[in-house]
């Protein structure tokens, strides 16, 4: 049987044989529809000329409660449209293929390390929303599905770097014999109307979310986080993207303090220059446990020592560290650093670093690849939500809100007052920071 199956050009390259098969991006790329035609037409060659086995695959989900949640529908409507229904079995829970063969649909949730080896001697294994896909899921299915000539596929869109789909197929080294490939809605030349018209929309009025839904980008920017509109409008205006330093010009960092101890908070650090009336922000630093000389290491490595450099720290620099008893102001002094520690602004301080930031943004440019880390922390940074009360809490403190702390400093020192007389954090025009 010959079938005629349009594919999309983007999908050439996982038609040829190979044992893990992976396709990410955003919606309407047709991802589940080429894998599902692709099942369907794997299936009709496997028994042979001879008659030899049928095609054993399952496809699954992290969690599948019922096949509502599966693939199952969509191989159906390819099995319609391709003309082929009657090489197929359909059932309530399976579609029997030819040869004897089998399509399952289940959920890895359910799995332990004894039911799992039920698939051995499957094909294929398709795992469809594959970004959801545990770790401990993957441990057990990859060395199960194991027959000779056997393959692995994988859909999904892109949620963390640090998802266990994204870690084996995108980070690193690859496994041996993977073909993987991007595949976004701009890729699917029978993307419909209607979902354009989605598209324009989400651009319209969700736009933080609009990279990591229709351009399979990772979710850097949460939803209703403190910087997201500001984030996504500096991307539009072009101020993400490659800045470089003026050599002569006074490197500016501005940190938020960590510790040593086994349970310390990570300390951040901004590396900025105010260049006339922009902020041009070039690196950002996160460790977490390490003493200052390790950061004083990094900072005179990457030539941030070796200049006129200064520094701001926030109203504790001046405390001791609790394993080394030294303040960081003081070592910092004494490493030749100009050190200022900008006052404590009592209640309603977080408010304050947020107001001041979203107020200095649109004078902002950020290198993106020397801040990645730090526009991911800025992306998330949030308020936390007392959900049975539905009212807000105050920012979260979790990964992300040492980075946007540090930068809600910068904002708050941009702002200091010069005179006497003024109150921390008062508005004023943009100054020339030539000096």
């Amino acid at each position: 049987m010959i079938l005629d199956i349009p594919t999309a050009k983007v999908f050439r390259p996982l038609l040829a044989p190979a044992r893990y098969k992976g396709a990410w991006g955003g919606r309407g790329s047709g991802k589940s529809h080429f894998f599902a035609g692709l099942g369907v037409e794997d299936a009709l060659a496997f028994p042979g000329e001879n008659g030899g086995e049928g095609l054993r695959m399952v496809c699954i989900r992290e969690v599948q409660k019922t096949l509502k949640e599966s693939a199952k529908r969509l191989i159906e409507d390819k099995i319609q449209k391709l003309g082929v229904s009657r090489s197929f079995r359909i059932f309530a829970d399976r579609i029997e293929t030819p040869g004897d063969g089998i399509v399952m649909f289940q959920g890895m949730q359910d799995h332990t390390a004894e039911s799992i080896k039920s698939l051995e001697g499957f094909h294929r294994a398709w795992c469809e929303e594959a970004q959801t896909i545990s770790s401990r899921s993957l441990q057990l299915l990859r060395p199960t599905i194991r027959t000779p000539g056997s393959q692995l596929w994988f859909s999904w869109n892109p949620r963390l770097k640090t998802d266990p789909v994204d870690v084996m197929l995108r980070q690193g080294i690859a496994p041996t014999g993977a073909q993987v490939v991007r595949a976004n809605w701009s890729d699917n030349p029978w993307f419909p109307a209607e979902l354009e018209q989605e598209r324009r929309d989400c651009l319209r009025d969700d736009a933080d979310q609009y990279d990591n839904i229709w351009e399979g980008g990772y979710i850097t920017v949460a939803k209703g986080a403190y910087y997201a509109q500001s984030l996504v409008r500096a991307r539009q205006e072009g101020r993400i993207g490659r800045v470089a330093a003026e050599p002569l010009m006074t490197y500016r960092a501005f940190v938020d303090i960590g510790g040593t101890g086994a349970r310390a908070d990570a300390f951040a650090m901004w590396i900025t220059q105010f260049v006339g009336r922009e902020v041009r922000v070039l690196r950002y630093y996160e460790r977490v446990g390490q003493p200052l000389s390790a950061h004083l290491e990094w900072m005179w490595e990457n030539d941030f020592g070796n200049h006129n450099t200064k520094i701001w720290l926030p109203h504790d620099g001046g405390t001791h560290d609790r394993v080394f008893d030294v303040s960081y102001e003081s070592e910092l002094r004494k490493a030749n650093f100009d050190v200022t520690v900008v006052p404590n602004q009592g209640k309603g301080a977080a408010s304050a670093r947020i107001e001041a930031a979203r107020h200095l943004f649109p004078s902002i440019w950020f290198d993106e690849e020397g801040c990645t880390g730090g526009l991911e922390a800025l992306g998330w940074y949030h308020e936390k939500i007392d959900e049975a009360r539905n009212i807000g809490l105050g920012p979260e403190h979790d990964w992300s809100s040492h980075g946007a702390d540090a930068f809600g400093l910068m904002a708050v020192a941009y702002e200091l007052p010069r005179s006497p007389g003024e109150k921390v954090g008062k508005k004023r025009p943009p100054r020339d920071w030539r000096s």
